[in-house]
């Protein structure tokens, strides 16, 4: 069972008055579109939702949105899914899996992607090189980095963070796997975990069946990896709950920040950045593309997954928001006697479990 609010105020508890507050606080309007959602163990998902999307329709925890780089985790998970199985070698070079791209790539390693240290040319170079109004696709991308012959610094010495990197890491897993992202994904991420609206989507149309459109005049990009999910505040809260759990046997893996080359730590793990809030260790990332912003966050110390998505929004009232969404979460939490600690230990082989078959 799940609660689920559209701002009726005689209808609301505490708690659902008390995120209506906070939408407000934030900045928020009432007619702007926007959902917002808390998931504890042990209770029900509470939703808060409001305003129209652009084709009229009421937004809801089920309303298809694109979830821009929130996809960077879901990518992280799919390579961490092959380094379970032996698959996949972190400290391999790209040049392994891509050898299409220059021979800089020999010196990138797979993990420099992972934590954004690998060096790769900027987002903006990157695009600049792209065909004037085309898509951006996986194969626009990487065409457009063969015509870099050398990085501007040396992989491994600096986090910048990269959404070229995250593309080439989906399109190595793709070729690990010798299967398509989204088939891979659907396979081992969102059936198991029940994520029935959740997909990457690759085109050629400029978003899934249903979803919601984005501001004109600026599609999705259909680049996978760096982006490329469609997802809902449901199938969102569901993640986060599922790496709480460690379901996919991976949390572990994922949670641990990177590190530089010459050992200085990084305060970004796998596809997400690693935060504190009340003494609590917080795993969160954000996404944006034209008119959208989203954000979520999960904390396992208090099984707790937050997220927000607005979908006519162009600033960063979302961060407000969901630090007091956490907030109030925590105190549900605690009133409900849900602070316990946990924790996430790495995956081990169970005997008889099969090898790896994509």
């Amino acid at each position: 069972m799940e609660v689920i609010v559209r701002r009726k105020d005689h209808l609301m508890s505490p708690l659902h008055r008390r995120m209506t507050a906070l939408v407000s606080e934030a900045g928020y309007r009432s007619d702007e579109p926007l959902v917002a959602g808390i998931r504890r163990r042990g209770a029900p998902p509470v939703h808060l939702a409001q305003g129209l999307t652009s084709t009229g329709e009421p937004m809801t925890a089920a309303t298809l949105v694109y979830a821009a780089s929130l996809s960077k985790q879901m990518t992280a998970a799919c390579a961490a899914l092959l380094v379970r199985r032996g698959v996949l070698d972190m400290e391999s070079p790209l040049s392994h899996r891509l050898p299409e791209l220059p021979a800089w790539a020999g010196a990138v390693r797979l993990r420099h992607l992972v934590h954004h240290t690998a060096a790769l040319p900027a987002d903006s170079a990157v695009d600049a090189l792209l065909a004037r109004d085309a898509d951006r696709t996986t194969p626009g991308v990487i065409q457009a980095l063969t015509r870099f012959p050398a990085l501007a610094g040396r992989p491994g010495t600096e986090y910048v963070y990269s959404n070229a990197g995250y593309l080439c890491l989906a399109a190595a897993v793709e070729r690990a796997a010798d299967m398509p992202l989204p088939g891979f994904a659907q396979r081992h991420l969102f059936a198991p975990l029940a994520m029935a609206d959740t997909r990457y989507w690759p085109g050629p149309e400029p978003m899934p069946p249903g979803a919601a459109p984005l501001a004109r005049p600026r599609p999705a990009p259909l680049s996978l990896g760096d982006g490329g999910v469609w997802t809902t505040l449901g199938d969102l809260l569901r993640w986060g709950q599922a790496l709480n759990a460690d379901e996919l046997g991976v949390s572990a893996l994922m949670q641990t920040p990177g590190r530089l080359d010459d050992g200085t730590p990084i305060d970004y793990a796998w596809g997400i950045g690693v935060r504190s809030h009340a003494g609590h260790r917080v795993y969160r990332h954000g996404g944006g593309w034209t008119g959208l912003r989203a954000l979520h966050a999960r904390v396992p110390d208090l099984d707790l997954s937050v997220a927000v998505i607005a979908t006519d929004d162009h600033t960063e009232r979302r961060v407000p928001l969901l630090d007091g969404l956490l907030d109030v979460a925590r105190d549900a939490a605690s009133h409900s006697g849900g602070l316990r600690r946990r924790t996430d230990e790495p995956h081990v082989r169970k005997q008889g479990e099969r090898p790896w078959k994509p």
